[in-house]
């Protein structure tokens, strides 16, 4: 087994990553030699972080980057704070990076970081110590034109504003397009914190469509009601979609002719969760998934539409706001269930679109308005829906078949046409 990764029946989002890359490579019909060198890490680092608590104590916490691919740009991938993170979960999701940023044509290759830390046990002192030891340590290996961080689970624009600061003071000038997610004093876009939600409603308003589902009035469940789903939650309730299921980590809440967002956010501002909200029912949290609806959004973690659950989903439409949510196994039952799957690397794409543009602003020193910013964006997410289908269509694969092999030929060709040094 490659990378050293223990031989595992239980799925893993590396072991979905490499069946959905494998899938893809058969499809085009690539031999091993090319499985080999595409689910191959380009470059990995694992280090030490220690951490200073404000008691005095001292932790030594582990962090990681990972380069999937160099081959069409610089790395670029969002930097995690979680207490599970793990050196197999970074490298898929790095790969999946690299299959997001060739369907969507950017000219990057994908990376991904992460420390393992619970960020809200700890104070914001003591997360800048860690996020700028962090930064030191992978220092020889990000920059503008090497690999770009941006903000994901458990960061944010600060986390991003730490490191852009600690990659300046250490080359001795400022360098805002060091990272991606910045807040807009320091060089961000226009319309970044809320871009991946942006990009999921607008695939998932397009996948509707296809399906023969008036927008006006068709139902949602969103599971995960944070960074992605709640923006996404209100971009399509904007769009006439009636929102009538939203979970957290603790526990759904649901209302048959619609959940009030406006009082809904309100409630989760003061108490950081969904539960207890008075104006709908509570549910357990995976309740979300497996509501009858038209759209279901799982905008959480990956891994959470299994064998164990799938039948159980009742959506007409899955699209995958979060990355990996749905296993190889499952996913093969949606499809089987006629049930409409719109991969991650499509639907939560808009994210990296928009730190694209961020990095491109950065290059121009040159800030774009907020109505080029979407109109933009809507135009990268439609063409990327618009092939991906026609794709889907011309040759009887699922959605998820098509964006990967769409993706994978992009980057393999790249690969071709550098050659291979010396």
């Amino acid at each position: 087994m490659l990378l050293d990764t223990p031989v595992t029946s239980v799925p893993t989002p590396l072991t979905d990553a490499r069946r959905q890359l494998r899938q893809a490579l058969d499809i085009l019909d690539y031999g091993d030699d090319v499985f080999e060198m595409l689910v191959t890490p380009r470059r990995e680092l694992s280090v030490a972080v220690p951490l200073r608590t404000d008691d005095g104590t001292m932790l030594t916490l582990r962090g990681y980057r990972v380069q999937h691919s160099l081959t069409r740009g610089p790395a670029k991938g969002g930097l995690r704070f979680a207490p599970g993170v793990t050196l197999d979960e970074v490298r898929a999701l790095a790969m999946w990076m690299t299959w997001k940023c060739a369907l969507v044509d950017l000219p990057y290759g994908g990376a991904k970081g992460g420390i393992a830390i619970d960020p809200t046990r700890h104070s914001t002192g003591e997360l800048e110590r860690a996020t700028r030891r962090y930064t030191n340590e992978i220092l020889p290996i990000i920059g503008p034109d090497r690999d770009i961080p941006a903000p994901d689970i458990g960061t944010n624009e600060q986390t991003m504003a730490w490191i852009m600061d600690t990659y300046s003071a250490n080359v001795g000038y400022t360098v805002p397009d060091v990272v991606t997610g910045k807040p807009l004093s320091l060089g961000g876009s226009l319309g970044r914190a809320t871009a991946t939600s942006r990009g999921v409603a607008l695939v998932a308003i397009a996948a509707l469509e296809h399906r023969g589902i008036r927008v006006e009035g068709a139902t949602a469940s969103v599971q995960g009601y944070g960074k992605v789903g709640r923006s996404a939650a209100r971009f399509l309730a904007d769009a006439g979609v009636r929102i009538i299921c939203v979970s957290d980590e603790h526990g759904a809440v649901h209302r048959a002719g619609g959940l009030d967002l406006d009082a809904l956010d309100r409630h989760v501002d003061m108490h950081r969760t969904v539960l207890g909200f008075d104006g709908a029912d509570a549910l357990a949290a995976g309740d979300a998934l497996t509501l009858e609806v038209d759209l279901l959004v799982p905008a959480a973690v990956e891994g959470v539409i299994t064998a164990a659950n799938v039948d159980e989903v009742r959506a007409r439409i899955v699209v995958e706001g979060a990355n990996g949510p749905t296993t190889t196994d499952a996913d093969d039952r949606l499809a089987e269930r006629g049930i409409l799957v719109v991969p991650d690397i499509l639907a939560n794409a808009g994210g990296v679109v928009v730190s694209y543009f961020e990095w491109a602003q950065g290059r121009q020193t040159y800030r774009w308005s907020l109505d080029t910013v979407e109109q933009r964006l809507r135009e990268r997410m439609t063409a990327a829906w618009d092939e991906v289908l026609a794709h889907s269509i011309r040759n009887r694969t699922t959605l998820r078949q098509s964006a990967m092999t769409i993706a994978v030929a992009r980057v393999y060709d790249a690969h071709l046409n550098r050659g291979l040094y010396p």
